[in-house]
């Protein structure tokens, strides 16, 4: 498979101590507080998606104490505005975000969680022999990814006291385009299963014409933000709409041949070649745009290459055959693309952060006694306390397993 995908930098967070000195009254809290510190940092170079999920589930099960009632009511923890979290943004370099506000941090490594499984995702498509099992692996990571992206915009977000600011990671046209690329990439998934097993051209012609779409709507989402910090992520969007519609114009094309139709053929074969030669030229573009992410030659790439032979010797064999046998005069308009594709559509897959821990009880709750907090409120960083980038080991994809979350 070999795909290429574009990755915007994991989210970074200023170190938590949880400690919470004089309010901390009983075993029981202080053993809340050592857990969530152990668990909040997760770097394990051989991480796989059910080492995250427990590592995950565990950190956010603890957190969930600092956010609800225990009785199930909709009042909130009297904790959840005890301790100030700062994350920094996808594209905006190391300035973080801060909030006061246990959600703001339940949201951000919900976050960092999907973020990881795209770029495990990333790194699986990225090798060259890639089996079945990891086609499929690749394909869920997606689609959990785009999940959870989802069940934040949609069930948190909205949760916040402060709303988040323009261009940054939680405001929706962010978070939007994350859920968009995650099925879109999926999709790609689906359509190089679809050649391999070599299903109907028209399935794949639909299947790659929705995957444009995709790319074109969350390239449209992003078209509101500062260029400074969006334009080589659209970039990377607006190549892959390219490239994937001219995937839908070659195997049309085949699908026109079938009926037929070799001189629509030849004209829908000739579009392909102009939207490769654009999503070429992009491909350029994109290695010489600034921004967040790790540069690479995306048209260097085996599963690029592949699409620019293709769509010349099914033009090459078109052209012979109307030679031969069809002699039909050749379309000025190319086709028009009305594909939908019926199978093969992806969709995020449900997510919910799980339930509260059950280290959380009334007694432990009432071991946080809040009349003892500093009045100095010493929880706060400090305003020039620095928040470091994530060392991240994907930056070559076909080579890391590692994983860090922050």
């Amino acid at each position: 498979m070999t795909h290429w995908f574009h990755r915007n930098p994991l989210k970074a967070t200023a170190p938590v101590s949880f400690n919470y000195y004089g309010v901390v009254t009983g075993p029981s809290a202080s053993k809340i507080c050592n857990d969530l510190r152990s668990s909040e940092l997760f770097t394990d170079l051989s991480c796989n998606p059910e080492m995250m999920k427990n590592a995950a589930d565990s950190y956010f099960s603890l957190l969930q104490g600092f956010i609800n009632s225990l009785d199930e009511s909709t009042q909130e923890s009297k904790l959840r505005y005890i301790q100030n979290f700062k994350w920094t943004d996808t594209l905006q370099g190391q300035v973080p975000s801060a909030q006061q506000d246990a959600v703001f941090e339940l949201i951000s490594m919900g976050f960092n969680v999907a973020l990881w499984h795209t770029k495990y995702a990333s790194r699986l498509a990225g090798k060259e022999n890639i089996t079945e099992d990891e086609a499929k692996e690749v394909h869920r990571s997606l689609k959990i990814a785009a999940g959870i992206f989802k069940h934040l915009k949609e069930s948190h977000i909205p949760k916040l006291i402060t709303p988040a600011e323009k261009g940054r990671d939680l405001e929706s046209r962010l978070i939007e385009a994350y859920v968009i690329q995650c099925q879109a990439e999926a999709q790609e998934v689906t359509i190089a299963r679809a050649i391999e097993l070599k299903h109907a051209p028209g399935l794949i012609a639909a299947l790659a014409y929705e995957t444009a779409n995709f790319y074109q709507k969350a390239d449209h989402t992003l078209s509101s933000l500062e260029p400074a910090y969006s334009a080589k992520w659209r970039k990377y969007l607006h190549l892959k709409m390219c490239f994937y519609t001219a995937y839908a114009y070659c195997y049309h094309g085949e699908t026109l041949l079938a009926s037929d139709k070799c001189g629509e053929a030849i004209r829908s074969l000739q579009e392909a070649e102009k939207l490769y030669a654009k999503a070429e030229a992009l491909c350029k573009e994109y290695g010489e745009t600034k921004g967040p992410g790790p540069t690479v030659k995306p048209s260097g790439h085996l599963f690029f290459r592949k699409l620019g032979n293709l769509v010349k010797n099914t033009l090459e064999k078109c052209q012979r055959e109307n030679g031969f046998i069809y002699f039909q005069k050749i379309p000025t308009e190319a086709p028009q693309l009305e594909l939908k594709a019926n199978y093969g559509l992806v969709e995020p897959i449900p997510f919910e952060f799980p339930p509260t821990s059950a280290q959380w009880t009334p007694e432990t709750l009432a071991a946080f006694d809040l009349t003892k907090r500093p009045k100095d409120d010493s929880t706060k960083p400090k305003p020039e306390e620095e928040v470091k980038p994530v060392k991240e080991p994907d930056i070559k994809p076909q080579k890391d397993t590692g994983c860090y979350i922050s």
